[in-house]
């Protein structure tokens, strides 16, 4: 093994790859000034200071280090991201997710668990990145519906789907490229499941750490828009006649309550003009009644997609009706009633709010008191929120109304069902292509986010919003480190230190020492990358140890998996970042521990299963 002459150039991109890592860290500078920071050092250092072959080229250009920004592996992600969130939009998961919850409703926490252990096992006869991307929204809407945090579900998605890949030979494309790279310099060939076992127990105390203590560790990073957007746990009053096709008919009050109606409160029945008030003893939903209810925005925001004209407008309809396309892109918003508003004192339908705005009012908030009566009859007050539906054009001129004061940021769309046949349609073309190898993953992911939008299941606006400015910077900025790290010598020289040190030990203690290297160092570079570089070094390890050289790929293998510690070091973690609202210093504190627990995981077993002890 040829000794690697450290450089002025390899200490300065050591310096760079600490830098970039600080600053990811350090949550108070944005991600992606971060990474273009990294990115522009890189540049200037390497301009200044050029790395230059034997024949007198350079070894690192600015397009070398700019070449990031393009890879295959980032259009992957960025087009899957569009992808997810046609499915989002369409609610085209939410019957399936409503299954499981319907499944889980006494054991919630044993659903995710069967759902993340499917993923793991499935991870490893498949490419996890479409596993990922199926389970994403069902996860999402899941821990909607059980009340848990998005962020508590996507990272363990994320480190599942990795620990599952270290069960085959397919499991992921590290351990391709490694055994690969391992065949063509000489090594025996790999069978399918040579090593399932170790890989399953590494897997195994992967998935106790995952289920039991990384929840633990996970902040709630919902940004302050999506809190306004699900309307926290404000309850709005709603107004429903119900019709004959209603489920709320039949419904029969238990000791004073509808046991039947979750997540609703009825505070008032008006039948045949007469006020039925709480507590109800004995009383049926019956159809024709009118009914005043209380629940949260995403409540009755599931309710309505699933029944359309199931609230009845609080000022009549007056036989007006939505065009078409106003209602395939509904939104809903909050709305403030502003001091010395015209409409104080008035009742809605006194106000004309939807012949003047063609926005409908769905409900009314008021903290002060309690109300009973019917939206029809009540008289509006300055500080009253009114949660009201319309086209996103309607909506948004709510801003120039003086009467009302818009909460923009809490504007979402509604989810189009009749989309969602066409959104799973796509979706399973995607993952077909992509699982049969039939195209690259790259070139399918391109497919359905394009067909996604000239479907109409997403429009160019919420095409744009799925696509998250930091996955792409941080993606571009470490692929440029992992560039000058090879070019300069910086990994293999690090490997050759360990080696050195650890020259003297046990060979089960430099087996360890070089897994930890790699696993380390898989975090920086990408895990493609740190595979083919480090599957030589063990090869040549073995061979001057004179032991099986079975156990060194494995460190190679199992190492270059260890990508937890970083969202760039594995396409899956920069998939759950954006919909688990996390940042660098999430995946530092949860992953870096399951970094350390496979790695003593590994030194007890694999020497031990090789007979190097």
């Amino acid at each position: 093994m040829e000794f690697i002459e450290p450089t002025i150039q390899m200490w300065l991109t050591f310096a760079v790859v600490a830098g970039a890592i600080i600053a990811y860290a350090y949550d108070r500078i944005p991600l992606e000034l971060s990474s273009i920071a990294t990115v522009a050092v890189l540049l200037v250092l390497f301009h200044l200071m050029p790395l230059v072959g034997e024949n007198g080229d350079k070894l690192v250009t600015s397009r070398d280090l700019l070449r990031g920004f393009s890879d295959p592996a980032l259009i992957t992600i960025m087009a899957l991201l569009v992808v997810g969130q046609g499915l989002v939009q369409t609610g085209a998961l939410n019957g399936l997710a409503g299954k499981l919850v319907i499944w889980g409703e006494r054991f919630p926490r044993l659903i995710i668990i069967a759902c993340l252990i499917a993923v793991m096992v499935t991870s490893a006869v498949l490419n996890n990145t479409p596993v990922v991307v199926i389970f994403i929204p069902i996860l999402a809407v899941l821990a909607d519906k059980l009340g848990k945090k998005s962020a508590h579900v996507m990272m363990p998605l994320s480190f599942v789907a990795i620990l599952g890949g270290n069960l085959t030979i397919i499991g992921s494309s590290t351990n391709l490229l490694a055994v690969g790279a391992y065949e063509q310099i000489g090594g025996p060939p790999i069978g399918f499941f040579d090593f399932t076992i170790p890989g399953a127990f590494l897997a195994l105390v992967g998935l106790i750490y995952v289920i039991g203590v990384a929840p633990k560790l996970l902040a709630d990073r919902a940004s302050m828009a999506g809190r306004l957007a699900s309307g926290g746990g404000k309850q709005f009053l709603f107004q429903v006649e119900l019709g004959l096709d209603n489920k709320m008919v039949g419904q029969k009050a238990v000791a004073g309550m509808f046991p039947g109606l979750k997540d609703v409160t009825i505070r008032m029945i008006e039948r045949r003009h007469k006020r039925l008030l709480p507590p109800y003893d004995d009383i049926t939903l019956q159809v024709g009644d009118l009914v005043m209810l209380a629940a949260t925005r995403s409540v009755m925001t599931d309710l309505l997609n699933a029944s359309p004209n199931l609230v009845s407008s609080a000022e009549g309809s007056n036989g007006e009706t939505m065009s078409e396309q106003e209602t395939q892109r509904r939104v809903i918003a909050e709305t403030v009633v502003a001091p010395a508003s015209r409409l104080g004192g008035r009742t809605l339908s006194q106000t004309g709010f939807r012949v003047e705005t063609g926005c409908t009012v769905l409900g009314v908030q008021r903290r002060s008191r309690m109300i009973r009566a019917a939206l029809t009859q009540l008289r509006l007050e300055a500080g009253d929120v009114l949660l009201v539906m319309g086209s996103r054009t309607n909506v948004l001129d709510l801003r120039d109304n003086r009467d009302v004061l818009l909460m923009e940021s809490s504007a979402t769309d509604l989810p189009i069902q009749a989309y969602a046949p066409r959104a799973l349609a796509i979706f399973s073309l995607v993952v077909g292509l992509a699982s049969t190898s039939l195209v690259p993953i790259v070139i399918s992911a391109l497919i359905g986010a394009v067909l996604m939008m000239v479907s109409s299941c997403l429009n160019v606006r919420q095409s744009s919003r799925a696509i998250d400015r930091r996955v792409f910077t941080i993606v571009g900025a470490a692929l440029a480190l992992g560039t000058a790290m090879q070019a300069t010598g910086g990994a293999g020289w690090l490997a050759q230190t360990v080696i050195s040190l650890l020259s003297d030990a046990p060979i089960w203690v430099l087996l360890s020492g070089f897994f930890l290297l790699v696993a380390l160092l898989t975090n920086v570079l990408s895990n493609n990358a740190t595979a083919v570089l480090f599957t030589p070094v063990a090869l040549g390890i073995a061979t001057e140890l004179g032991v099986d050289p079975m156990p060194f790929l494995l460190a190679v293998i199992f190492g270059a998996n260890c990508s937890f510690a970083t969202p760039m070091s594995y396409q899956t973690n920069l998939l759950v970042m954006a919909p688990g609202h996390y940042q660098f210093s999430d995946f530092v504190r949860v992953g870096t521990p399951l970094i350390f627990l496979i790695w003593i995981a590994f030194t007890l077993f694999v020497p031990w299963y090789y007979g190097l002890l």
